[in-house]
């Protein structure tokens, strides 16, 4: 059982002027007008592509809260061979993984895929996130946050 090397709250007040960098540079994206659902995914899939345990539950609570349907959360690490997302939701997994496994770059195919169902500055935008994303996924791993816990409104909420 791996355990925390140090915690996000110590992160954030250790460094809180690169925390607030990229917690804005993430928030960009959903300033620019693109989807909130879709970048939850997006994240949840750099975070799971990562290993980052506290980024994958925190973007699925996240999801939850954004009303993302629990089936949809739970297939996103096989999104190829689910039904539930859309073209856009497709081309963003794809560009996300594209972005967050650079060893092989960026194919043609992605590429056109992810330029048919987003314009050049929603791009541009939703590759900002998965940058962000990938930015915390490194943090989160290096340091092996706890993930966070579920709260207790949501249990809540849920059981009635």
């Amino acid at each position: 059982m791996s355990h925390a090397r140090s915690e996000y709250g110590n992160f954030r007040a250790l460094t809180p002027d690169v925390h607030d960098v990229v917690l804005g540079l993430g928030q960009l994206a959903a300033k620019s007008g693109l989807d909130k659902q879709l970048l939850e995914l997006v994240k949840l899939r750099a975070s799971q592509i990562n290993g980052c345990a506290f980024c994958v539950h925190y973007h699925i609570l996240q999801g939850e809260s954004l009303g993302i349907a629990a089936d949809k959360l739970n297939l996103v690490v096989v999104w190829r061979e689910a039904p539930q997302f859309s073209p856009r939701e497709r081309a963003a997994l794809a560009w996300t993984e594209a972005l967050t496994n650079l060893s092989g770059g960026v194919s043609d195919e992605v590429f056109a895929q992810a330029s048919a169902e987003f314009s050049e500055t929603e791009l541009a935008y939703l590759t900002s996130a998965v940058a962000s994303i990938n930015v915390w996924n490194r943090y989160g791993a290096a340091y092996r946050w706890t993930p966070p816990a579920r709260p207790k409104t949501s249990v809540n909420a849920a059981a009635s």
